[in-house]
């Protein structure tokens, strides 16, 4: 039998890396950057409008990534594909990595996915996109640099009818020593935030990063920032200008060596 295929030459690969040879001892990943859908799935019979909405990817959260990325001449792992397709940032045997139902609506080109539809989409784009970042992260080791790994996401005003007061959310599990670092450096800035909010460990959003956990102690943050402060270009550039600092304030205090280079910022 043959397997099954689901990328044609038109949809491209299902990651994308952003500054490759970057030699920061950071690693940005951004598992919710895009809203496309490959061409076989035919849109999953959703509408533009419906894949525009925060359930098919994270408003906001590739263009922070990337800012984030060329200010620290950092390697970014980026998938190019909606997470209704498969969410990277879920384990393959987890319904929401291919949700049928969400806040918005249900999503018809999951409702009746077969087994080996799942295993595909499996292979050919939540195998990748790891692989991606498993060679990113050990080429820094073989570089002799600690690796840091900053994955960005963003998450919507209103959850199920519930307003969220939180802006920006600095989520870990076990290791905080990044996101408490953080959290001092962000201390007196006027945003709300807060440690594993508006998600924690317990709701299985860490899944990236702790795929990609070693015996080697890597410090790690998973940054949730509130989509609404990320939708116009002087709210963006104010959110970059805090993460820049504050990543760079933290991950100097940990001591890496080499030593983190200072940001460039100069588009703040």
């Amino acid at each position: 039998m043959t397997d099954l295929s689901l990328l044609v030459e038109a949809d491209g690969p299902a990651f994308g890396i952003h500054n490759e040879d970057g030699t920061s001892p950071i690693v940005v990943v951004c598992e919710h950057a895009s809203n496309c859908v490959p061409t076989l799935l035919k849109n999953l019979g959703l509408t533009v409008s419906q894949l525009d909405t925060h359930v098919a990817w994270d408003p906001g959260a590739a263009i922070l990534a990337r800012k984030l990325s060329d200010a620290f001449d950092a390697p970014l792992i980026e998938a190019r594909f909606s997470r209704l397709v498969y969410d990277c940032n879920r384990p393959p045997d987890a319904p929401s990595a291919m949700p049928a139902d969400t806040e918005v609506c249900a999503i018809p080109g999951n409702a009746k996915i077969t087994k080996a539809e799942r295993q595909t989409r499996t292979r050919e784009i939540y195998e990748p996109f790891h692989v991606a970042v498993t060679e990113t992260l050990n080429r820094h080791r073989s570089a002799g640099r600690t690796p840091v790994l900053i994955t960005v996401h963003s998450f919507t005003p209103v959850f199920h009818g519930k307003a969220r007061d939180v802006e920006i959310g600095l989520l870990h599990g076990q290791d905080d020593r990044l996101a408490r670092a953080m959290m001092e450096a962000i201390e007196h800035a006027p945003y709300d935030t807060r440690a594993n909010e508006p998600y924690g460990p317990e709701d299985g959003v860490l899944h990236s990063i702790e795929k990609h956990l070693t015996n080697d102690p890597m410090p790690y943050v998973m940054i949730e920032i509130r989509n609404d402060l990320l939708a116009t270009d002087d709210g963006l550039s104010d959110i970059f200008a805090l993460l820049s600092r504050s990543i760079s304030q933290a991950v100097t205090s940990l001591d890496l060596h080499p030593p983190l280079a200072k940001p460039d910022v100069s588009d703040a």
